[in-house]
């Protein structure tokens, strides 16, 4: 087949489902750069620019929320509601305005992480939908019960229509899809050398003295900043342009540079419970350290994957936001299981959907 078509939608909800998808495009597009990539998602072009070295079509459209955020921990539930009953009520002309874009544009496969409409569109314009995650939005919404319930199974039901699911490490069971293949960790890898990072930006601490802060696309209002100075002689960087000026904290404000690439210069980072960072960190072999969240779903399950696989210390939101970070001074928690965890998801996804195309 001559220039296939990849039409890759993500899930409108922070950065990190776009981050961690475009390191599978960028994958496929190396190994295979025929394949035209349709990147269809709200989150900016220049992040997909972070990733994604070649040429692609930005498509900013949203066929699903996620969940209503103030930051990257604030939900506001009843606006998430108020919405996904607007998407249901509008589901079928959302559906045929990007069916009839699917087959203006001769797409040949639906890749989703993961909006649940996806599915239905791919139903109605005759091609396939695959999806890659940890979880669904069903097991989100079905934790929060009441109103949620009939939402999650109407998403669960659009689920059980996608042809084949990747399902990524520290998942949920995902019981609504009905051919399931598991990966390793996805993610992006540094773009510069550790000399490069620390010159150009004068990091002189050793790495146990070097701390990564970084809390997704919505950052976090209320990150105890003033602890830093407790820590003089240590270095912090953070992607919060709203940070104070401290002595011992570096504001990373060019988009040319993403976490990741500051990874191997840290001894640690410190994060929320995210996959994307997780993964990036995890495939570093970088500790994390995380704060428990009671009212996302997804939060434990990634909590209980680097206390399996990574080095870590997870802390209450009372030690976090109120505590003294005395945590710096000790040592992470040693993984509490000794194989490895694989980390090959990139390729594993990129080479199933490059076969796929070249059997058409």
């Amino acid at each position: 087949m001559n220039h296939p078509i990849l039409y890759i939608a993500i899930t409108n909800h922070g950065f990190g489902h776009t981050t961690r998808t475009a390191s599978v495009a960028a994958t496929i597009q190396k190994l295979c750069p025929e394949v035209l990539l349709i990147m269809v998602t709200t989150a900016p072009r220049w992040l997909l620019e972070c990733y994604i070295d070649g040429d692609f079509i930005h498509r900013p459209r949203a066929f699903d929320l996620g969940v209503v955020q103030a930051d990257s921990l604030t939900m506001d539930k009843a606006a998430t509601l108020e919405k996904l009953l607007e998407i249901r009520k509008k589901q079928n002309s959302i559906i045929a305005s990007e069916v009839n874009f699917i087959r203006q544009n001769r797409v040949n496969l639906i890749l989703a992480d993961i909006p649940f409409l996806t599915s239905l569109m791919a139903e109605a314009a005759d091609i396939s939908c695959w999806m890659m995650s940890n979880f669904g939005w069903n097991f989100i919404y079905q934790a929060w019960g009441g109103e949620f319930i009939e939402i999650a199974e109407w998403i669960g039901d659009c689920y059980s229509k996608c042809d084949r699911l990747f399902r990524l490490p520290f998942h949920e069971p995902m019981q609504a899809f009905n051919n399931i293949t598991d990966v390793g960790l996805t993610g992006g890898s540094p773009r510069f050398t550790a000399d490069k990072i620390r010159s150009s930006f004068g990091i002189k601490t050793p790495a146990e003295q070097t701390i990564l802060l970084t809390f997704g696309g919505l950052g976090l209002q209320q990150l105890p900043y003033n602890n830093l100075l407790q820590f003089s002689d240590w270095q912090f960087i953070c992607f919060d342009k709203s940070a104070p000026d401290l002595p011992n904290l570096i504001k990373i404000t060019d988009h040319k540079y993403r976490p990741v690439d500051f990874m191997h210069v840290c001894g640690r980072v410190v994060s929320k419970p995210g996959y994307s960072t997780f993964a990036e960190a995890t495939r570093l072999e970088l500790p994390i350290v995380s704060v428990t969240r009671d009212d996302f779903a997804e939060a434990a399950l990634l909590l209980e994957g680097i206390a399996n696989y990574n080095h870590h210390q997870i802390l209450t939101p009372s030690e976090f936001f109120h505590g003294s970070w005395d945590f710096l001074k000790q040592p992470p928690q040693p993984p509490q299981r000794s194989e490895p965890i694989g980390k090959d998801g990139n390729e594993a996804i990129a080479q199933a959907i490059i076969d796929y195309f070249e059997d058409c």
